[in-house]
């Protein structure tokens, strides 16, 4: 069973950046995607960014375009989230996920079949 280890995570003042990182336990395993989802206490389970592996097409949420970069090392089977100008709102557990099934794009949790533990952020005002 391929695992999805997350790091990165931690405490940031707002403005801030930080950067969280997803590795798969098997390299030579092969995603379609993977992706970020994050869930703050009493929310449902929030889409964040994704990227396509074939072609690096890349998708955000709204609440975090043009703060938030996703990026992929196909090799290593790494994907990380470079995130800048952070809010308190964007507190949450943030979570690596990747799917084996391809599709147009990347956005519903039921989309990937593989996740990560999870890897707290807060943002403190």
């Amino acid at each position: 069973q391929v695992q999805l280890v997350e790091s990165g995570g931690g405490l940031v003042q707002a403005g801030g950046s930080l950067r969280l990182s997803c590795a798969a336990s098997e390299r030579a395993f092969s995603f379609a995607a993977m992706g970020w989802f994050r869930q703050a206490p009493g929310k449902e389970r929030e889409f964040v960014s994704a990227i396509r592996r074939n072609d690096g097409t890349t998708y955000y949420g709204d609440s975090v375009k043009g703060r938030f970069t996703i990026s992929r090392d196909n090799a290593k089977n790494m994907v990380a989230l470079q995130m800048n100008s952070l809010k308190p709102e964007d507190t949450a557990v943030y979570y690596c996920a990747a799917t084996s099934y391809y599709s147009r794009s990347y956005r519903e949790p039921s989309q990937f079949n593989y996740w990560g533990q999870g890897t707290q952020v807060t943002v403190s005002s």
